[in-house]
């Protein structure tokens, strides 16, 4: 499944909010989510207009590892 094209860093963060990340702090424009679904996990966003596809993607990829899914299941659960 492709990638969704012109995300937000904003976006992304009320998307990762369905999997139960909150916003923990922030520092600059890097935005930290934690959940403690399935154990605790870390994620930094940085806050661009629009997020470059390599860092979605690797985004989307440290999610769906934490969260044993693969990563089209993940996108189709999320956008």
């Amino acid at each position: 499944m492709k990638l969704p094209r012109g995300l937000t860093g904003k976006h992304l963060i009320a998307a990762l909010g369905k999997l139960g990340y909150t916003v923990t702090r922030q520092s600059g424009s890097h935005i930290r989510l934690t959940t403690e679904l399935h154990g605790t996990h870390h994620v930094t966003i940085p806050d661009h207009r629009p997020l470059k596809v390599g860092t979605l993607s690797a985004i989307l990829r440290d999610v769906a590892a934490h969260h044993h899914l693969e990563r089209d299941e993940l996108i189709r659960l999320l956008f």
